[in-house]
């Protein structure tokens, strides 16, 4: 962990072995315990423990609030093929947005925290109703 980060303050600290935040590391009991309802995603890397830990989330009853901002990836290669960052996150956030997360800037979610409206949500009905000609 950075010095920087690990010397704020926490009110839980996990370390975690697979992409999920949730998987094995008692994060869901912890949330739960204390009435959360509803988690934001930020952090590295889009397609990986961002949105393994949001489809985890949403599978264990929570809503999603995935920051567009706020997460990132790289470019990936490899025998399947390549997909550029900025491809792969968008792609991601399309997914997100479709089915498991309410997907907003950081800016919108503050907003959306301090005075309403609800983060919009999509459905895959609608998402794919959209994508017809």
């Amino acid at each position: 962990m950075h010095p920087t980060v690990a010397q704020r303050p926490s009110d839980l600290l996990i370390e975690k072995a697979l992409p999920s935040s949730f998987a094995g590391t008692g994060l869901a009991e912890w949330l739960l315990e204390r009435g959360v309802d509803t988690v934001a995603i930020a952090g590295y890397m889009t397609q990986n423990c961002d949105e393994s830990t949001a489809r985890d989330a949403v599978h264990r009853g929570f809503a999603v609030e995935f920051l567009s901002d706020a997460t990132g990836t790289l470019k990936l290669a490899n025998q399947t093929g390549s997909i550029e960052a900025k491809e792969l996150h968008e792609a991601v956030l399309v997914v997100m947005q479709s089915r498991f997360a309410a997907v907003a800037t950081t800016k919108e979610w503050i907003a959306a925290i301090d005075s309403g409206p609800e983060l919009e949500r999509s459905g895959i009905y609608a998402s794919t109703t959209a994508a017809r000609p």
